[in-house]
């Protein structure tokens, strides 16, 4: 049975490193494993997609509409923006962070108002923090994705240890405890 996961947000919000962390792990667990490229404007502000589907064999890094498991959103109008990919049952995990994309930045348009509301109106299951201000807890701004990690790992039956180790072998070493603070705090 394969799995899908689409973390989706904002360029320069470090989605590369979640995936490529979580695409690890699961590695480590013997799941046959693809990692979409990021898709998008990965320069600072754009939107950014990428797909990490694991199980016994996975032959396409592809997410349909409807297909995934989990949505780990950067930011909220990113969560809404891919709300239709998430399956029957699924559910999104989101940090409540608003950043404006260009039409709200010029005043073509308002930043819309509780999405997160609207979306649990929807009947979707989800689960929102501020990973930003676990992120600054931790030491840095920059560690919203590993906050988002952590709030993830609580919905996989994958020893915590199992995911300090990838950090380990992920993240420059120079950063990992900054990294396995934001992710504990994320997962508490």
């Amino acid at each position: 049975m394969t799995k899908n996961i689409m973390i989706v947000g904002v360029g320069g919000q470090g989605s590369l490193l979640a995936s490529k962390l979580l695409g690890h792990l699961l590695l480590t667990e013997g799941y046959d494993v693809k990692v979409s490229e990021v898709h998008g404007m990965s320069q600072r502000g754009g939107s950014v997609v990428t797909y990490v589907r694991f199980g016994e064999k996975v032959y396409s890094p592809v997410i349909d509409k409807g297909e995934a498991d989990f949505i780990v959103s950067f930011e909220k109008l990113e969560a809404a923006r891919y709300v239709e990919y998430l399956k029957e049952g699924g559910r999104i995990v989101v940090n409540t962070q608003e950043i404006d994309p260009m039409p709200v930045i010029i005043g073509a348009m308002d930043y819309p108002e509780d999405l997160i509301g609207k979306m649990q109106e929807l009947g979707i299951q989800v689960d929102a923090m501020d990973c930003l201000a676990l992120a600054n807890e931790a030491g840095s701004a920059k560690a919203v994705n590993l906050v988002l990690m952590g709030r993830l790992s609580r919905y996989f039956e994958i020893p915590e240890e199992k995911w300090m180790k990838a950090i380990e072998e992920c993240v420059p070493p120079k950063f990992v405890e900054l990294n396995k603070k934001a992710f504990a705090l994320g997962r508490a």
